[in-house]
């Protein structure tokens, strides 16, 4: 990928990490398979890559917290790959979100926010942290 996409993927919003006590809280589905969603912001998440999967291209989405029933459907893009100490991932940019998947999306950041403090915070705070900058 080229430094067009590179900085077109940064995120303006924080990136959460999309777990719970240490456990993967949400997943993707795509194309019928099932992956650990390693972060989440209001502009797109990150997933392990797959070997000899695609790093660029649009797909169709189901995100899934845990096991609740709702789910957030939608049509993101792959934008870059990344290699971290836990492997290496893909970054996806979200370029459509069914329905209410915005707000869904925007109350499941919420409760993780809360969750993964380590210091009680409310849910202002909460809200400004997901809808807010990036702080990286």
């Amino acid at each position: 990928m080229n430094d067009a996409n590179d900085s077109a993927e940064r995120r303006a919003r924080q990136r959460i990490a999309a777990k719970r006590d240490g456990e993967t809280c949400v997943w993707a589905e795509i194309a019928g398979a099932r992956h650990p969603v390693i972060d989440l912001s209001m502009e797109g998440f990150s997933i392990p890559a797959v070997e000899g999967g695609e790093t660029s291209g649009s797909f169709d989405f189901v995100l899934r917290f845990n096991d609740i029933p709702d789910r957030i459907r939608g049509h993101a893009e792959r934008v870059n790959r990344v290699n971290s100490l836990e492997g290496p991932r893909l970054g996806c940019r979200f370029l459509s979100l069914e329905g209410d998947g915005g707000d869904k999306l925007y109350e499941w950041l919420t409760v993780i926010v809360i969750c993964g403090a380590s210091v009680r915070i409310s849910v202002k705070d909460a809200q400004s942290i997901v809808s807010g900058p990036s702080m990286i």
